[in-house]
């Protein structure tokens, strides 16, 4: 019996370190998924928003602490992101979609590129904070400190974004732009400012996700890219256009992720490209996918 016991309290750590990477990769695909179903652009250059919110984070956090870091460092990745929205993706929105790609992925290569000139191609140290080192016991439980709170911010960002795209004049909007933008330009409501919002809202969150996840994945140069696949395969799974979608698919892949390492480690990260196969072969546009259009 203990040892039935000892193997179900994994199996619950392995669920739990599931559902906090499905919120890490929620965090980039929500991003991902409303810039493309507001503005058709796929943004390849979304990880390097990643990779430069953790950057910032590191040097936040030696003159404002990790709570500094926390806030600031999406707040001027958010600002990066008006200078992105304006000079760049703007240009491309009723544009032939390769352009975009081609645009993103330029971008992506640029930034990484910077990064290594800043900072070097070496990895950057990043502790967990003081006060969150440490494990929490339940009995034969043992879970850090350091993940609750991520789950926590992850969960309290989710509520956020939902109560802003569900219960305000902004979120109807939006809403309406993804679904019907002729018939919101009908209406003389410009779509524009709301594409911008967007893009800092997405970038935002991804740099978020480098804040919280550096102490843990580590910081280097090409961690935005590293990121991009499993961001993709969310968006994919959950369909475009769809809030819940990419929600249920993000802690979906994190949990099937965490119980495949359980089971059998050396599947765990094919897992995740697997249940994309199983679900496009069943459901093409996705769990959730809806029909969506571009605004010109």
């Amino acid at each position: 019996m203990p040892g039935i016991s000892m193997e179900l309290v994994f199996l619950l750590e392995q669920i739990l370190n599931g559902l906090l990477v499905g919120g890490y990769y929620l965090l980039l695909a929500l991003g991902l998924s409303l810039i493309f179903s507001l503005g058709g652009i796929v943004n390849l250059s979304h990880g390097a928003f990643y990779a430069i919110g953790a950057y910032l984070a590191v040097e936040l956090t030696k003159h404002l602490g990790f709570a500094g870091a926390l806030v600031l460092s999406p707040l001027l990745v958010g600002l990066l992101g008006v200078l992105f929205e304006r000079f760049l993706l703007r240009r491309f929105y009723s544009a032939d979609p390769i352009l975009g790609l081609l645009l993103t992925f330029g971008l992506a290569m640029v930034a990484e590129q910077v990064i290594r000139m800043v900072w070097g191609a070496a990895p950057l140290p990043a502790s967990i904070p003081p006060a969150f080192k440490g494990q929490v016991v339940i009995g034969d439980f043992l879970y850090s400190r350091y993940r609750l709170l991520m789950l926590g911010v992850v969960i309290a960002a989710l509520v956020g974004i939902w109560l802003l795209l569900n219960k305000t004049a902004f979120g109807r909007v939006v809403r309406a732009g993804v679904q019907k933008p002729d018939m919101v330009a009908v209406l003389g409501i410009r779509l524009q400012p709301y594409m911008t919002a967007i893009v800092v809202l997405g970038v935002g969150l991804a740099a978020l996700a480098g804040v919280l996840f550096a102490p843990i994945s580590g910081v280097h140069p090409a961690m935005g890219a590293e990121i991009m696949t499993a961001a993709f395969v969310v968006v994919v799974i959950g369909g475009l256009g769809s809030f819940w979608g990419v929600v249920i698919a993000a802690l979906l892949v994190g949990v099937v992720r965490g119980v495949t390492i359980h089971f059998y480690p050396p599947a765990g990260e094919a897992s995740m490209y697997l249940l994309m196969l199983l679900v496009l072969m069943f459901r093409p546009r996705g769990l959730l996918g809806e029909r969506i259009e571009r605004f010109d």
